[in-house]
């Protein structure tokens, strides 16, 4: 039996980055993030709501009641950017990110890009585009390579964190309260009992 060739490191974690995109609690489009240094998981982040506030999934979009188009108006959001959760993380564990890579299923917009260049990152990998040309421009300037992710990642692989899945975005099974770790990913969070801290 031949074996599969190994994926490469962006593949790799961008891979990863899809199973964190699965955590996302928007009901628009479920975006995951990951930073890695030396081939190594820093940090992790998906997009939703702060931490002990109510899922848009209980709540209602308001960026669709409000007629808001993606790429307008981020301040009309109750969620958080998957690259916001993963750069917060960071801070909340004072964890370092210079020189580091950030993996993404959608490229940052350019309140994000903002973020990243000023946490020191280096490089973005990311697998959808995002309707956001400043983002682009401020992270040329900035020095910080923009990648559009591998090609061998076959589309029907990360259709799901475009549209939340069959199970309501964001819940535990047997639980419709909201999650401790507000969209971090955080690790040895118990999930199992909602707003409390692990």
């Amino acid at each position: 039996m031949r074996r599969q060739p190994r994926p490469s490191w962006d593949s790799y974690f961008l891979e990863i980055t899809l199973a964190v995109a699965r955590r996302s609690t928007c009901l628009r489009r479920q975006v995951g993030a990951i930073v890695v240094r030396d081939k190594r998981i820093l940090t992790t982040g998906y997009n939703g709501a702060p931490s002990g506030l109510e899922h848009c999934s209980h709540e209602g979009c308001l960026r669709e009641r409000l007629g808001i188009p993606s790429g307008e108006r981020h301040e009309l959001c109750r969620g958080l950017h998957a690259e916001q959760n993963a750069l917060l993380q960071a801070a909340l564990h004072g964890i370092g990110l210079q020189g580091a890579t950030l993996y993404c299923t959608t490229a940052p917009c350019g309140i994000c890009a903002k973020m990243i260049i000023n946490a020191g990152l280096k490089r973005v990998v990311f697998l959808d585009s995002y309707p956001d040309e400043l983002a682009q421009e401020c992270l040329a300037e900035a020095q910080v390579e923009l990648v559009k992710g591998e090609e061998t990642l076959a589309a029907d692989q990360h259709s799901y964190h475009r549209l939340a899945a069959a199970e309501p975005a964001g819940t535990d099974p047997g639980s419709d309260r909201p999650e401790a770790d507000g969209g971090s990913g955080g690790a040895g969070q118990d999930h199992s009992q909602p707003g409390r801290r692990g």
